[in-house]
């Protein structure tokens, strides 16, 4: 230790130039990384870095071909099927259809038309009709998007005034294969560990990803804004949305770039303000921010040289890193003055170094604390979670060795000055904080025990349960393209229920009489026994095809393979579909029985598993492509039913929805758990959701054993340990349980706040019991302990909370409402703790007297 502190001594009492010139080289070279700073805002950061249903949910993409979408809503100022409405929607979406990566576009002019008017299946097979051809009646056209099972709820509002066009985009195959080999080869690390050429592998996979999804967020923001551009031009003519994740995205990372300069600017500009008022000196202005910002940019570019990339969450690292840089040098600053003027014959020398002895410690166990608060997020299983704790971990330990740096060298290269530190009205605030501890500490007591038990019915009614498009602000595009998707067009949420064939033949009923032939027939529930046989004996030679068409076509053979379409297993799809678009918080459902519904309104009644497979067989191939390929995949014996869920929906409880609707397909439709799966970024949402409890719990836990760890190193103190984190533990319950108690869920900002709020506000505790113990041992009393510790360490924890409080107070200029949350939460949960720190904390000394006898 004592070779530690000469070299400190030395280092900055005889070589202060060259430790600040090593300093701002050490921040040049970081800053020139920054052209390399990027933001993630894709899907994968909203979801577990370890669910297991991610790798389903890109597995299932890749078997269906059903990737990511923009949605365009259409409303014109002309009536809708109007020749002018119709003429300006076409070229709407042959541009669509132009830009690059948009696979095809469905609307009112591109999807088959099968009611207007039905016609039998072997026309159909002829010619597929759309709107945009010749002869076909618009109004009978528009019944059939409002009415028919295909179209309704999804391509025309009720009202008929607005109309949305999908923009489907290419399914990238090459993505999902390297992301999965990714993920498979960290998975068997973490399980049995990787050999050498597997380690390579994983080193090698990671890299050509990373470079790849950059590459592929590029292109799908440069498409958004290709997209935005075209929708522009028709302003005049129509009111026109753009949805979709890809948009979304988009629009978030323009809200985290919004976000960095403005809070960025708005930090800096009120931290020359706050400086300037608190001490009126340029020094204690310029050296503070100096290391405010050298602190900032070497560690965003360190970021940067690395290739980590800032995502929604961790885009506040910025602020927080500012502000609590901050913290750290006013506590020097405050010192270093109080010295001074305690001690106007000592030289610089002696003051620097009396002041960086005097606060290493404190501020040592305070910047630990801190990010023992911020490590303990490691332990979610979210991503952007995880990235801020390690992010804030680093930023903090550069910004600590950097504050004993920078500072005392810049002081020792500065003259001494006369001594400006006078008092001022902080202490005389503070002041009457240790009186109110001294006279009415019962009253104290008595609020934080109601506050507590109020807290405690509030944590209660927390919920992790919150709806992405509140999000947004109601002005913007993200919002209202949401709201008019989700209440008039089928809703924005995506879910896709997999119903997998059962693996074992199903157990066969009683042998049933065949009417024709008198003998017995065993059925089968999915169709596999000679579905044909019973139809071919009865209708001999001379069969009548309801349909018009050839009944033995060449594919017929496929469908007897299939464990889904036929009658029992369209009727089992049926039961589920049905019941789905029963619930009020779904809004669109699409399914095999959509085309079953068809089919029987096409040939006037119900199918036999015969005429079914002649109709799959007679489906033209743009048909086939529209109403069974997206549901159903032979191969593996599955099919698929997908279901857009209403955002706006107050009925939304995401987990109760999945497990009501698994209730049903096992109760009462009667399929087996293993054969009901579910996928989509309603699932993965969900599940990222569901864990935050966990997370809320575990973190919270990780936080107090570190702190208290910290404590009793420090003092040596249980008692210490343990009165030093009632106010804190008081402050982030009051966050916590007002979120209960307004309905605030928690989400992934949320989360980090309890957290914050203990490391943080333990800081003023550690400060205040540090100094109390040195005042107590030059004072020998308790009350003037705490009192003279009020006027003195408690004038920098007064400083610091007030500017940790307004700079959380500015994310609220955010355009991101979470991140509004989030701030104004936090500086909520700081004044609670500062509270607490200058009211119950000086009480509970003073009761349990930890530091001995006066």
């Amino acid at each position: 230790m004592n070779v530690l502190t000469s070299a400190y001594d030395a280092l900055i009492t005889r070589y202060p130039r060259w430790t600040i010139a090593a300093l701002l080289a050490l921040t040049v070279i970081a800053a020139l990384g920054l052209p390399n700073f990027k933001l993630d805002a894709s899907a994968d950061s909203l979801t577990l870095e370890s669910d297991q249903s991610l790798d389903y949910f890109r597995e299932i993409n890749k078997r269906y071909q059903s990737g990511d979408f923009l949605v365009v809503t259409y409303t014109p100022k002309a009536p809708m099927f109007s020749d002018e409405s119709l003429d300006t929607l076409k070229q709407l979406q042959d541009e669509l259809a132009s830009v690059d990566g948009v696979n095809s576009v469905n609307s009112i002019l591109t999807v088959p038309l099968l009611y207007s008017p039905i016609r039998s299946l072997a026309e159909q097979q002829e010619s597929t009709r759309t709107l945009l051809t010749p002869g076909v009646d618009p109004q009978m056209a528009r019944q059939e998007f409002l009415e028919s099972p295909i179209y309704r709820d999804t391509l025309l509002s009720d009202d008929g005034q607005t109309t949305a066009l999908q923009l489907n985009l290419r399914v990238d195959n090459r993505y999902i294969e390297l992301v999965r080999e990714r993920d498979a080869l960290r998975a068997k690390r973490n399980r049995e560990g990787l050999s050498e050429p597997e380690e390579q592998r994983l080193e090698d996979v990671s890299a050509e990803f990373l470079a790849y999804r950059t590459q592929a967020t590029a292109e799908s923001h440069a498409r958004v804004e290709t997209v935005r551009q075209i929708l522009s031009d028709y302003d005049d003519s129509a009111e026109v949305f753009l949805g979709g994740v890809s948009m979304i995205t988009a629009d978030m990372i323009a809200f985290i770039r919004s976000d960095l300069v403005v809070f960025g600017t708005a930090i800096v500009v009120f931290i020359v303000l706050m400086l300037a008022l608190i001490f009126r000196q340029l020094r204690f202005v310029v050296l503070p921010l100096a290391v405010c910002l050298m602190a900032v940019v070497s560690v965003l570019g360190l970021l940067s040289w690395i290739d980590w990339r800032l995502t929604v969450i961790s885009s506040n690292f910025v602020a927080l890193l500012l502000i609590m840089t901050l913290a750290i040098t006013i506590h020097l600053v405050v010192r270093f003055r109080e010295l001074h003027a305690r001690h106007p014959e000592w030289e610089q020398r002696e003051l620097v170094l009396a002041t960086a002895r005097q606060m290493a410690k404190p501020c040592l166990y305070t910047a630990l604390t801190t990010i023992v608060a911020f490590v303990s997020l490691v332990v979610s299983d979210i991503r952007p979670v995880i990235d801020f704790g390690w992010m804030m971990t680093i930023g903090l330990s550069y910004a600590l060795v950097l504050a004993f740096l920078l500072l005392p060298a810049a002081l020792m290269v500065l003259k001494k000055g006369e001594p400006k530190d006078k008092g001022d009205q902080s202490a005389a605030t503070t002041l009457r904080f240790s009186s109110i501890a001294e006279k009415h500490g019962t009253k104290v007591i008595a609020i934080a025990l109601v506050a507590a038990a109020v807290s405690g019915y509030g944590i209660t009614q927390l919920e992790v349960e919150n709806r992405f498009i509140d999000y947004f602000h109601e002005d913007t595009e993200i919002y209202q393209g949401m709201s008019v998707i989700d209440r008039q067009l089928g809703g924005t949420v995506s879910l896709d229920i997999i119903l997998n064939a059962p693996t074992e033949p199903a157990v066969k009923s009683e042998p049933a009489a065949d009417s024709a032939s008198g003998e017995e027939v065993e059925e089968d529930p999915f169709g596999f026994d000679e579905p044909f046989a019973a139809e071919q004996s009865a209708a001999g030679d001379e069969f009548d095809d309801p349909f018009g068409g050839d009944p033995f076509a060449e594919q017929q053979s496929d469908n007897i393979e299939s464990a889904w379409f036929n009658p029992v297993g369209l009727d089992t799809v049926g039961q589920l579909h049905r019941y789905l678009e029963s619930l009020p918080e779904v809004g669109k459902v699409q399914s095999l029985y959509t085309m079953y519904q068809v089919a029987q309104d096409i040939n006037g009644g119900a199918l036999n598993n015969f005429e079914l497979g002649v109709m799959r067989n007679m489906l033209s191939e743009d048909i086939r492509g529209f109403l069974v390929a997206p549901y159903l995949d032979d191969e593996n014996r599955q099919t698929r039913i997908t279901l857009r869920v209403k955002e706006t929906s107050p009925e939304l409880k995401r987990a109760e929805l999945v497990e009501k609707i698994r209730a049903y397909a096992i109760d009462e439709v009667g399929l087996a758990p293993e054969q009901v799966h579910f996928t989509g970024m309603l699932v993965l949402y969900n599940n990222m959701l569901q864990s935050l409890f966990t997370s809320q719990i575990v973190t919270l836990g990780a936080v107090f054993l570190g702190i208290m760890l910290m404590f009793l190193i420090l003092f040596r103190s249980l008692t210490i340990a343990i009165i030093s984190l009632l106010p804190n533990l008081l402050a982030a319950s009051v966050v916590l349980g007002g979120m209960g108690l307004y309905g605030i869920p928690l989400d992934m900002m949320t989360i980090t706040i309890a957290a914050i709020t203990v490391g943080v506000g333990v800081d003023h505790a550690i400060h205040y019991l540090y100094r109390f113990r040195d005042e107590l041992a030059r004072t020998g009393n308790y009350v003037q302990a705490m009192h003279n510790s009020h006027a003195s360490i408690g004038r920098a924890m007064y400083y610091t909370a007030v500017i940790i409080i307004v700079g959380f107070s500015i994310l609220a200029l955010s355009e991101f409402i979470p991140s509004i949350y989030f701030g104004l939460l936090t500086a909520l949960a700081m004044f609670a703790a500062i509270l607490g720190s200058l009211t119950l904390l000086p009480k509970l000394v003073l009761l349990t007297k930890p530091f001995g006898k006066e």
